[in-house]
C-alpha cells in the first residue's frame, strides 16, 4: 500500500488532521506552514467499486459494502505516531468515512482510537488544503493572528 501514500509527514508527537473520504484521505501536522502539502493516502480499488457510492449487483437493496480493510489499515499507519488525531469527513451514517475511520480504529487499532480528539463533518470536498489546515486549527483553539490591513498581525 506504501505506493497509495505520497508527500508523507511524520506527524509523531504532533497533532494531524485527517480530512477523509472513502477514496482518499488528506493528513495535515497542524503545525504545518501555509501552503504545505498534505500527505495523502489513496484507497486502491481493487474491485472497480468507486465509480458509484454503492453498487446494486447480488445487494438488491442498495446499501454500502464494506470497505477496504487495507486503507483503513494504512491510514491507521501513517496517524499511528500523531499525540492527537481531528477527524474530517463529510456526509451522515454509512456515506461518513471519518466515522468508519472511528469504527474500525476503536475495533482494531485502539492506540489510534485513544488519540482522536474529535470527529468533526465538513465539507471536504470544497475545502482547499490551508482551509482544512485552518479548520483544524480552529478546532484545536490555535487560531493564527490575523493580518488586520496593517501588516503587523495583531501587534498591539
Amino acid at each position: 500500500m506504501s505506493k497509495d501514500i505520497t508527500d508523507a509527514i511524520d506527524v509523531t508527537g504532533r497533532i494531524a488532521i485527517a480530512a477523509i473520504d472513502f477514496h482518499s484521505t488528506r493528513i495535515y501536522a497542524i503545525d504545518s506552514p501555509d501552503h504545505s502539502r498534505p500527505e495523502s493516502v489513496t484507497a486502491s480499488d481493487p474491485r472497480g467499486y468507486f465509480h458509484n457510492v454503492y453498487h446494486r449487483h447480488g445487494n438488491p437493496d442498495g446499501t454500502y459494502e464494506d470497505d477496504s480493510d487495507e486503507y483503513w489499515r494504512a491510514l491507521a499507519g501513517a496517524l499511528r505516531g500523531a499525540a492527537g488525531i481531528i477527524v474530517l469527513g463529510h456526509g451522515k451514517g454509512k456515506a461518513n468515512a471519518g466515522h468508519h475511520f472511528i469504527g474500525y480504529v476503536e475495533k482494531h487499532e485502539h492506540g489510534v482510537a485513544a488519540k482522536v480528539i474529535g470527529e468533526f463533518r465538513a465539507d471536504i470536498d470544497d475545502l482547499t488544503d490551508e482551509q482544512i489546515l485552518r479548520l483544524g486549527q480552529h478546532i484545536a483553539g490555535i487560531d493564527p493572528l490575523r493580518d488586520h490591513g496593517d501588516s503587523q498581525r495583531g501587534a498591539n
